[in-house]
């Protein structure tokens, strides 16, 4: 199977939660991230309102996807992201919020932060300290330097360093 494209990243990060939170009631829901499956991808598709061919991007060799749900409604997806095992730092393809997460009528804020900080905790479980990288649209480098403390390191090329990833995995996974 061929690797794919690289996409640059053009999702805002909402809030950063300890989890993801309604933002009708202000309720938190704890998370869980798992790996996809092709079953899990079934509904998710343009048509229905996703922005990525997410089936695609399950085929590719080269990548994992993980799908984001609350941890007692495992059968809906709240997001989900895209990473690469480059042997010293993951690879964020891509990230997006599902279609009721999105716009001034989301339903849940915080599933673009806790996907980040899924990236940043597998990094730092695979001993690689948290070391995330993703390519970003022009447009929100500042944004994800403001709201995850990534660092840009050159034409749209971000990193986060391992201080933030820090930062964001006890932010999502506290001990």
């Amino acid at each position: 199977m061929k690797k794919g494209s690289k996409h640059h990243l053009d999702i805002r990060i909402d809030k950063l939660t300890n989890s993801i939170l309604n933002t009708i009631s202000g309720d938190s829901f704890p998370t869980d991230v798992h790996p996809a499956t092709k079953a899990d991808l079934k509904n998710v598709t343009k048509k229905t309102g996703w922005l990525f061919s997410w089936a695609t991007e399950l085929k590719f060799s080269n990548r994992q996807v993980f799908k984001l749900t609350i941890r007692d409604n495992p059968n809906i997806i709240q997001g989900l992201a895209s990473i690469s095992d480059y042997k010293d730092h993951y690879y964020l393809h891509l990230v997006e919020s599902a279609p009721f997460n999105l716009g001034k009528n989301k339903l849940y804020e915080g599933v673009p932060g806790n996907l980040f900080a899924f990236t940043c905790k597998t990094a730092w479980d695979k001993g690689y300290q948290g070391f995330v990288s993703f390519t970003s649209k022009t447009k929100l480098i500042e944004h994800y330097e403001k709201s995850l403390g990534a660092t840009h390191v050159g034409g749209q090329k971000m990193v986060i360093f391992p201080h933030d990833a820090l930062k964001l995995i006890r932010k999502y996974y506290p001990t």
